[in-house]
């Protein structure tokens, strides 16, 4: 199996050059370390340090000021190869949660097209109950845990959880983990901040599961009729174009501000390790 090369690159020129690199070491390990525990991936990623010049075989994630209206954060080039775009805010580390999010679900699904057949969920009573049908899911490895209480460190840097492939099992088994933080606990879960798309197959409609507010029960769309070459970028599409997008991203970066603030202090402690290291072999 061929190695993914991923690139993490500041297209804004804003961002702290040590932030972007502790967070492209970061991925290095999310991705080298936990990812392939569950999935078979091999992958690493690396900082680019020129927005400039992409390396060939490289998949880019790109660190931008915002999007264009109607535009989501996974893509495919004209050559048909995955990038990714995520917004960053100068002063603001969150962003680095959602890169672990686009590169996990880049690397687990590089076309946005993986579909995994699995027991139809519903909303019955304001819970999420096994249905008596059968869905298409889109393999979106980050989106039913994505909210940042879900999230864990690397040295500092906030990543995402992510599912793993029992997350489709048509039961649930004891001692299983169904994503890798063990913050999903059964089977086709979605918890607070989080959602899920699939196809009903007895309609050909997509339909999604949004849990925006955890006081208010998760509800379920219908998105109507596909129509693009990847399915996960169409999707994001219409989630931009949603009023219901604006909730979802708040409440995926309702951050508790002690998780910041502890990654953050986190970073600063490795930062006075490496300058005394820097001395300990003779730098200034």
């Amino acid at each position: 199996m061929s190695n993914i090369r991923i690139g993490l690159v500041d297209t804004t020129s804003e961002l702290e050059p040590d932030l972007v690199s502790a967070a492209a070491a970061a991925l290095n390990t999310q991705v080298t370390r936990d990812l392939p525990q569950f999935w078979n991936v091999q992958a690493t990623v690396e900082h680019l340090q020129n927005a400039h010049k992409i390396p060939a075989g490289v998949w880019p994630v790109q660190l931008v000021r915002e999007l264009p209206a109607g535009e989501g954060g996974f893509h495919l080039d004209k050559h048909n190869q995955p990038y990714a775009k995520v917004i960053c805010t100068p002063g603001d580390a969150s962003w680095t949660l959602d890169a672990s999010h686009e590169t996990i679900e880049m690397l687990v699904d590089p076309s946005g097209n993986r579909m995994q057949s699995s027991t139809a969920i519903a909303v019955v009573e304001g819970k999420i109950h096994d249905g008596t049908g059968q869905f298409n899911y889109l393999v979106e490895a980050c989106d039913p845990c994505e909210a940042s209480q879900c999230a864990y460190a690397i040295q500092g840097i906030m990543v995402s959880d992510f599912l793993t492939p029992h997350f489709y099992d048509a039961i649930a088994t004891p001692g299983t983990r169904y994503s890798f933080t063990g913050a999903l606990t059964a089977p086709r879960q979605v918890l607070p901040g989080g959602y899920i798309s699939w196809v009903n197959q007895e309609t050909d409609e997509w339909q999604q599961l949004l849990y925006v507010d955890p006081s208010q029960p998760p509800t379920i769309h219908t998105l109507g009729t596909a129509s693009a070459s990847s399915f996960r970028q169409w999707v994001d599409t219409v989630m931009r174009q949603s009023k219901s997008h604006r909730q979802q991203h708040d409440a995926m970066h309702d951050f508790a501000p002690f998780v910041l603030d502890h990654a953050r202090a986190r970073r600063d402690r490795l930062d006075r390790i490496a300058s005394v290291r820097g001395r300990l072999y003779g730098g200034r």
